[in-house]
């Protein structure tokens, strides 16, 4: 009686993927500071009477505009 023993296949992303992968990553990278600076710009051009209006100071700006596009 013969026995083979067969090893575990190793996954090994090849050239392609891992291009592939980078890729993705700047276009996440890409549309993450689009978003940020999208929403840095809308509210920065508003006055302070309007943002007061939606309850939100000048100076939190930049952190509004970071958690919309980042999450954080």
């Amino acid at each position: 009686m013969a026995f083979t023993v067969s090893t575990p296949s190793i996954f090994r992303p090849t050239f392609a993927d891992i291009l592939r992968a980078k890729f993705d990553d700047v276009k996440t990278a890409i549309a993450q500071r689009r978003t940020y600076k999208a929403t840095f710009n809308e509210l920065a051009v508003l006055s302070n009477r309007e943002l007061a209006d939606l309850g939100i100071f000048r100076c939190d700006i930049k952190r509004i505009a970071l958690e919309a596009a980042y999450g954080a």
